[in-house]
C-alpha cells in the first residue's frame, strides 16, 4: 500500500472515530476506491468498480455513504454541469477544470483566486465557508478529434 493512501486511511479512521461514525466495510471499500481515484468517480463509477469486490454491494448503500461522507467532510461532491454528481476526498484547496465533451475533470490550484476577498456587495451577505471555481472547455484530446 502506497505510504499516502496508507495515510489517508488512518485520518480517515481517526475522523469516523472522532465523529461517532461506524467503520463498515463498505465505507471502508468505498473510501478506499475514492482515495485511489483520480478520475471523480460517480456514484454508479463507484458501484460498478467495488461490485467485484463486494457483490452484495447496492448502489443505494454507495448512493447513502458518499452522502454521509459529504455531510460530515471526508468527501467533497464535485460540481458539474452535468445531473450526474461527482466525488474526490476531501483534500487541500484546489478548483476544478472540466472538458464538456469529454467530461473529464481536472484538479488545479488558482491561489490568486483563493486571495481574493469577495466583493462589497457580498460581504454582508452571511459567512462564506468555501470558494470554488469550475471552469468548462475543451481539452486538447477532444480538440483533436474536433471536426
Amino acid at each position: 500500500m502506497k505510504a499516502s493512501l496508507k495515510h489517508q486511511l488512518e485520518v480517515f479512521h481517526e475522523e469516523c472515530r472522532k465523529r461517532g461514525l461506524r467503520l463498515t466495510p463498505q465505507r471502508l471499500e468505498i473510501f478506499r476506491e475514492l482515495a485511489q481515484s483520480m478520475d471523480h468517480p460517480s456514484a454508479e463509477q463507484l458501484h460498478q468498480r467495488l461490485i467485484k469486490k463486494m457483490p452484495t454491494l447496492s448502489l443505494d448503500t454507495i448512493y447513502r455513504t458518499l452522502a454521509t461522507f459529504v455531510q460530515y467532510e471526508l468527501v467533497n461532491r464535485v460540481e458539474t454541469a452535468e445531473s450526474q454528481a461527482r466525488f474526490e476526498i476531501a483534500h487541500g484547496r484546489h478548483h476544478h477544470l472540466i472538458c464538456h465533451k469529454c467530461r473529464e475533470i481536472m484538479d488545479f490550484e488558482w491561489n490568486d483566486i483563493d486571495q481574493l476577498t469577495l466583493p462589497e456587495q457580498l460581504q454582508s451577505w452571511g459567512r462564506v465557508e468555501k470558494k470554488s471555481v469550475v471552469v468548462y472547455g475543451t481539452c486538447e484530446k477532444c480538440l483533436g478529434t474536433a471536426e
